[in-house]
């Protein structure tokens, strides 16, 4: 009986295996708010790291996050690091791109608990009274993050997160 046992869990963790490497190579997680509010204003709280704490829901999940700014103030060559709990980890974003009221592309590199390097754009369109913000963060999915992916659904954790900042950003400069 214990052979039987160990003979299907060895078969089921090989089938897990190849379904995993059977997943796609690269991911995309997208989210959009309208915010009641021109591009111009609402800019200036993307572009600016220093603005990212009163709406980015990840600063909120460790208070004592420690943060470190340098390079630019702001736009492109700002770099944003940080250091905090183990929901949060370790990493660095850097403004690699800046079109002014329209879009932002961030260089978003984690360190710990896990590594991956991956990109974030942040468009703003004008869209009647309002501006349609867009988050999206895209780029390679290795075999490690396949196999976690079966597990768990980033598109769902980090999408609600995208949620939650659109949310807030919205509040911040709709006030």
């Amino acid at each position: 009986m214990l052979k039987i046992a160990i003979i299907i869990l060895v078969i089921s963790i090989v089938l897990i295996l190849i379904y995993a490497q059977t997943r796609p190579n690269s991911f995309r997680i997208e989210r959009s708010m309208l915010i009641h509010s021109t591009p111009e204003k609402i800019f200036p709280h993307i572009n600016n790291f220093h603005q990212w704490e009163s709406w980015s829901p990840w600063d909120k999940i460790d208070p004592q996050i420690l943060r470190t700014y340098s390079g630019s103030p702001e736009a492109k060559g700002a770099v944003y690091e940080w250091s905090g709990n183990k929901n949060i980890g370790k990493g660095r974003m850097e403004i690699i791109d800046s079109v002014p009221s329209t879009k932002v592309t961030i260089k978003l590199d984690f360190i710990t608990p896990f590594e991956a390097h991956n990109s974030v754009d942040f468009v703003l369109k004008a869209q009647g009274n309002g501006t349609l913000v867009t988050q999206a963060m895209y780029g390679p999915s290795p075999f490690i993050s396949k196999l976690m992916g079966i597990f768990f659904s980033m598109e769902k954790m980090v999408g609600e997160k995208y949620e939650e900042g659109l949310a807030n950003l919205k509040e911040v400069v709709e006030k």
